[in-house]
């Protein structure tokens, strides 16, 4: 008789109980949204965010953790976080259904009621570097360690293709990103509801991808009659046509090295999205295509995607496509000018930042909604400079710090 390993059943036994645990942890709610307790961040851990976490995230920017030490709210409740999954659509597809993901943070005020901050995250190179999952996103922790610890519910989208997303990355991608945000505000408040919690006044965030993503998600929330109390951006790059067009044209040694994954990135959402077969292969010049569409995929990380090509978009872009820009009248050029997200007259109070020495959104770009927003007799729209000497990541952490007492302020009036 075979002699039985009891430690190998036990260990088998172990890891089938805690495979069960995990599945019961998903909550399911009959809307189709599903929820799982993914972390507890404790007052430790928050203050960790504004220590060390800040040091790591801006060891790169043109200001350091000094120039902010001391600035954001100190933690007063440990929160509790939770992986979100929920049904949407993409509408560039007649509204395919797809199955999104995205982050709802609670703190344990003991309140049954609490005002909402839906943040909308920044260009990222890895799939999993999203608000669901929080150790892996800096901009996240900031928003939850600022926001969430202080008494706000903190949610944020993942955008499609990102996290367990099946879909390919809807970089940019205008309806989709909308569709994934409203969505998940949606998703969010079944939650809230399943756990006996009241959504308070409604405020939304964004920086970088995120901050053009907000001002085309609060347009969209506008439209439905979605009440905003209030709104702030982060270097938010509102006309992505003439963002690109400085980037091919006019290139500053400030530019950033990490502007032509974002622009690659662009062109394959693209041709995916508005099925426009071989577009990639006709913009990307050939010596770089094959590293550029291994990068797209998630085949290759940022670090090799660099090594293989070139850090300026002039050297990466063939020349006949970027002559193309100069009239724009080809298929992607119609569909970035449609990617505009600053004219409609806006209603919500909006606080724009952006910094001088931005490295990826030209200053022009940056000013522009809050011109524009005067011409149509708005005046409820504010460019804010973060300084002179602020970057890309010191115009976040300025946000950060700075839209809070801004928000607050709302609160006070309710």
């Amino acid at each position: 008789m075979k002699k039985i390993n009891f430690t190998f059943v036990l260990c088998l036994f172990v890891l089938a109980m805690v495979h069960a645990q995990s599945e019961a942890d998903l909550t399911p709610i009959s809307s189709g949204v599903k929820y799982q307790l993914i972390g507890r961040y404790d007052l430790a851990r928050l203050n960790q965010v504004f220590n060390k976490d800040l040091d790591d995230f801006l060891s790169t920017s043109s200001m350091s953790s000094a120039d902010f030490r001391g600035k954001f709210a100190t933690p007063v409740y440990p929160v509790k976080l939770y992986k979100v999954e929920y049904r949407s659509v993409v509408p560039e597809f007649g509204n395919k259904p797809t199955i999104a993901t995205g982050l709802v943070a609670i703190p344990e005020t003991g309140l049954d009621s609490m005002p909402m901050i839906s943040y909308q995250h920044g260009t990222v190179f890895e799939k999993s570097n999203c608000p669901s999952h929080p150790d892996e996103s800096m901009e996240t922790r900031m928003m939850i360690a600022q926001y969430a610890s202080q008494g706000y519910i903190v949610i944020g989208a993942d955008y499609f293709g990102l996290a367990a997303s099946d879909l390919p990355n809807a970089y940019l991608i205008l309806e989709s990103s909308e569709q994934a945000c409203l969505d998940m505000l949606f998703a969010a408040r079944d939650v809230l509801r399943h756990k006996k919690i009241k959504q308070g006044p409604l405020f939304l965030h964004g920086w970088s991808q995120g901050g053009w993503t907000n001002l085309a998600f609060l347009r969209k929330l506008e439209s439905l009659n979605i009440p905003v109390t209030a709104a702030g951006t982060a270097s938010a790059p509102a006309d992505a046509f003439g963002s690109v067009d400085r980037w091919m044209n006019n290139y500053q040694p400030i530019d950033a090295v990490y502007l032509p994954g974002c622009l690659s990135n662009f062109i394959f959402a693209v041709e995916y999205y508005h099925q426009i077969p071989g577009l990639a292969a006709s913009a990307i010049r050939p010596e770089y295509y094959e590293s550029a569409k291994k990068f797209f995929n998630w085949q290759i990380s940022w670090t090799d995607f660099r090594k293989q090509t070139v850090d300026t978009i002039y050297n990466f872009l063939r020349p006949e496509f970027m002559a193309t820009g100069n009239t724009g009248n080809t298929p992607f050029w119609q569909i970035m000018e449609k990617s505009q997200v600053y004219r409609w007259r806006c209603k919500t109070p909006l606080i724009m930042y952006y910094g001088e020495r931005d490295e990826v959104v030209p200053l022009y770009v940056a000013t522009l909604p809050q011109e524009y927003h005067k011409l149509l007799g708005r005046n409820t729209t504010v460019a804010k400079s973060a300084g002179a000497k602020a970057d890309h990541r010191a115009t976040y952490t300025t946000s950060v710090i700075y839209l809070k007492p801004w928000f607050d302020g709302f609160l006070k009036k309710n």
